[in-house]
């Protein structure tokens, strides 16, 4: 994206649910390999204010929702966020 400028810009706190993935690595004794067992489950998930730099969004749920997120599940969401 030659010429495009970073803009610095702050995202409020949000909480919304989405899909995500978890995947294991397991051991098969009868394939000698790892297989890959993949589950996805949606549950509240929050992103505290965030203040940062990049190229400017085109549509921002759609970019936000290909994104890598963390989950804290030893923190539960702060629901009056």
């Amino acid at each position: 994206m030659a010429g495009t400028e970073f803009e610095q810009h702050t995202h409020e706190s949000l909480v919304h649910d989405h899909e995500h993935w978890h995947v294991t690595h397991n051991w098969s004794e009868t394939a000698g390999t790892f297989e890959h067992l993949a589950s996805r489950h949606s549950h509240p998930h929050d992103h505290a204010e965030l203040t940062h730099s990049h190229v400017p969004h085109v549509d921002f749920d759609s970019e936000h929702a290909g994104e890598a997120h963390i989950h804290d599940h030893d923190q539960p969401v702060d629901q009056d966020t």
